[in-house]
């Protein structure tokens, strides 16, 4: 996303909405005030359950959930058996998803509800010393406004990735960096910093590396289309243009609801993705200043897809697809969520889900992003979630975590 695709706690998304992440993506980050400074620090801890134990499991629309599971699938055959599904090696091989994948991919799969209790055993999530529980939020894909050309209303770019700007996967080079990523540009031998929103917004870019893809109507518009970091442009002609992550700044996010709480001009209980974007319309004469204390941004590129990409490369599936932390919970691994309603008139989301993104706010054990997809109720739902939820992990019977465990691991299994 990553986040990412790309989730209003995660930086993207949306990562395509991806790794800003899209994902997914505070702009809720009051709502975010209990959430430890130290969370991505507690070790992830996994208790064996049962599938009775998992609140409305027989209520789930279960063969719904198989069109985002054949999605990751898709990606775990393809893979080499041997390797490690995650970075601690708890959730198994590949090789021990793979028999499962087959069947999915080969639509083998007549019940989904049967077929998951015969192949997956649930495993409770919690994180070490804080429970088992932890804030979900939501993102979704945005709609705009623009055109190629910089022309009348269309004067706000939505640019490609620099050729300078170099990223960093720091886990590639330690392991317990897994998931934590860099960016900046190559001056002389040394990597820098990279110019953050302000700079960027005002024209600090080299002529060389300053490419807009498209020119839309409104900074605000633009500006959320940052956080949740994948969407579609629609163009005079009536076509629309779907875009999504290439990659970001390196600067860190920072929440602007924050930032407009800390300043008096909305209350803590009121923040959501609709009084935000109210604020910053009613007044654009601060709007920048606001939006410029978020640093980070968020660079993209044209999709030709069918949704918007994952942090896993895969198209999402809307309210299927969580984005979770990367470094705890790999990609592919099917997830049974609790979550308390995002509004009053909504029932609990009690369902089948599959990690497939991430964002640079999702961070913790327990810790999530739903995609709501596309649309004034995606966007509804996605702006007002922020609720305490909990999940259980569905790993293939083959697969023991307690086989996994080590000296320097962060997965306690028990």
């Amino acid at each position: 996303m990553p986040r990412s695709l790309f989730p209003f706690c995660a930086d993207i998304a949306f990562t395509p909405l991806k790794h800003v992440s899209l994902c997914l993506l505070v702009l809720l980050c009051a709502a975010c005030g209990h959430v430890s400074e130290d969370v991505d620090e507690q070790p992830l801890v996994l208790k064996k359950a049962s599938f009775g134990q998992l609140p409305d499991w027989d209520k789930d629309n279960h063969q719904a959930f198989l069109a985002a599971l054949e999605k990751s699938c898709d990606r775990i055959v393809k893979k080499p058996a041997t390797a490690s599904l995650g970075a601690d090696g708890f959730a198994g091989t590949y090789g021990d998803w793979q028999p499962v994948c087959r069947l999915v991919n080969d639509g083998q799969v007549t019940d989904a509800k049967a077929f998951v209790e015969m192949h997956f055993t649930p495993w409770k999530a919690a994180a070490a010393g804080a429970g088992d529980t932890g804030l979900f939020t939501g993102y979704y894909e945005p709609s705009l406004r623009g055109a190629h050309i910089k022309t009348g209303p269309y004067q706000y770019p939505l640019r490609a990735l620099p050729d300078d700007l170099v990223m960093v996967d720091l886990g590639q080079f330690r392991d317990d960096l897994k998931g934590r990523r860099i960016a900046g540009r190559v001056n002389g031998s040394r990597l820098r910093p990279y110019e953050d929103r302000a700079a960027i917004t005002a024209g600090g870019l080299p002529a060389a590396q300053d490419n807009p893809i498209v020119w839309v109507d409104s900074p605000v518009d633009a500006f959320f289309l940052h956080i949740q970091g994948s969407g579609r442009v629609l163009l005079p002609d009536g076509s629309d243009l779907r875009v999504g992550y290439a990659g970001q700044n390196g600067h860190p996010y920072y929440a602007i609801g924050r930032e407009l709480i800390a300043r008096g001009h909305l209350e803590q209980d009121e923040v959501s993705l609709q009084t935000i974007r109210a604020w910053l319309e009613a007044n654009p004469d601060q709007a920048n200043d606001i939006m410029f204390t978020n640093r980070s941004y968020v660079f993209f590129r044209e999709l030709d897809t069918g949704g918007p990409l994952g942090g896993e490369g895969v198209i999402l599936t809307p309210e299927r697809s969580l984005a979770v932390d990367r470094s705890k919970i790999p990609y592919g691994i099917p997830l049974w969520v609790d979550i308390k309603p995002p509004t009053e008139n909504e029932a609990p989301l009690r369902r089948l889900m599959v990690a497939q993104d991430t964002g640079g706010a999702i961070r913790g054990a327990v810790r999530g992003d739903v995609f709501w997809g596309y649309g004034d109720r995606a966007e509804y739902m996605a702006g007002h979630m922020k609720s305490e939820g909990r999940y259980w992990l569905l790993l293939p019977k083959a697969v023991d975590p307690h086989l996994a465990s080590s000296g320097d691991t962060k997965i306690a299994a028990r």
